[in-house]
């Protein structure tokens, strides 16, 4: 499969509904195609047809709409931009609930988690330019590569969003235009599968409605979960940015910050929160590639994004590294490499996309969606 120098960018402004209804229309072919893929996903990983991805999807709309109005007024209006039923946007924004929540024959809770990302926050005090930086490596089913998309949103009280994200969800890692950014990790718990929770992209969204890192912290730990997530979050500020990691499972939460400056997060619970780490039941890279970015980025009393782009490369235990490349041993199912690397840039907001896996990718492409 082909992969893509830049990913389709969608940039819409006006009221939440107005901006959901542009994304829809100018993204439908992408929006319905990539549902497509996901209904085959599901059907294949987790037994559910599209009745039932239907039945799953409608679950998540009344708890979106009590927490997240705006949200729902943005996902309703992407649904009817695109024409399709709002219950498979919000199946889609909620994937990962419906692929790693729902039992799957042979599978403890559902299909194997393939999705293995690894993500740097970088404090301002330790950075080449005195900038704070995040950056991740979205590790991913390649199949899913043609219908990612830059998703940027201008709303009608001067809000500006500009994310990565697969077409129809509302988020992956990206930037607001007031310096605050998110980067994701997709974690295992006993607790998921529970019922009544926002979808995880939406959640993921609600951290970049935030004007400040207060209120993306609120917005994550506050509302109800079905999923288990890892958010890693950082905003500049004139007296010093801040970063950090929030490990979030229904009914709970813990959190990291930064060591020497630095912040890495796998796929495996860091904090001690008393939940069972499905991670254990698959194993996998997730167990050495945190403490390994920290030690390859802990040689450097200076870090950019040359040091950042020269971890996320790494190779060790290929091909399931850092720097991620298909392992055919793996069934079709679980194949996984890495899709995109994102380095932002708080201070400047600024996010660079380099497609992946980043070995190959070269410089990618910069956005300064907000100047």
């Amino acid at each position: 499969m082909t992969t893509p120098t830049a990913p389709f960018v969608v940039d819409v402004s006006g009221t939440p509904t107005e901006m959901g209804h542009a994304y829809g229309v100018q993204a439908a072919d992408l929006i319905r195609a990539n549902i497509e893929a996901y209904l085959l996903r599901f059907r294949l990983a987790v037994g559910l047809d599209r009745e039932a991805v239907i039945r799953e999807g409608r679950a998540y709309i009344e708890t979106t709409v009590a927490h997240f109005p705006r949200l729902a007024e943005m996902l309703a209006g992407v649904a009817a931009g695109a024409g399709v039923e709002p219950a498979l946007i919000y199946a889609v924004n909620a994937r990962s609930e419906l692929l790693y929540g729902t039992p799957a024959c042979g599978t403890p809770g559902g299909a194997e988690p393939t999705g293995e990302c690894t993500v740097v926050g970088v404090l301002d005090g330790r950075t080449d330019t005195g900038h704070t930086m995040l950056a991740q490596n979205w590790d991913w089913h390649p199949e899913q590569r043609p219908y990612t998309l830059v998703l940027i949103t201008r709303d009608e009280r001067g809000h500006e969003v500009a994310v990565l994200t697969e077409a129809g969800m509302l988020a992956k890692s990206g930037l607001n235009n007031k310096g605050l950014g998110v980067c994701v990790n997709l974690l295992g718990s006993d607790r998921d599968g529970r019922p009544g929770g926002v979808p995880y992209h939406v959640l993921l969204r609600s951290v970049l409605e935030a004007d400040s890192l207060s209120w993306a912290l609120r917005n994550a730990v506050r509302a109800p979960r079905s999923a288990s997530i890892n958010l890693l979050i950082g905003q500049s500020h004139p007296d010093g940015g801040e970063v950090i990691d929030l490990e979030l499972v229904p009914g709970d939460a813990g959190w990291l910050h930064p060591a020497d400056g630095l912040l890495v997060h796998a796929n495996h619970f860091e904090t001690g929160l008393p939940v069972y780490d499905t991670i254990k039941d698959w194993g996998g890279s997730s167990l050495f590639r945190s403490a390994r970015v920290r030690r390859l980025l802990d040689a450097y009393p200076r870090i950019g994004e040359k040091e950042l782009l020269g971890a996320l490369t790494d190779h060790h235990s290929e091909p399931v590294a850092v720097c991620r490349h298909l392992d055919l041993r793996d069934a079709e199912l679980d194949r996984s490499e890495t899709i995109w690397t994102t380095v932002m840039d708080l201070d400047e907001r600024s996010l660079r996309l380099i497609p992946g896996p980043p070995c190959e990718g070269g410089t990618g492409t910069l956005y300064t969606p907000f100047s």
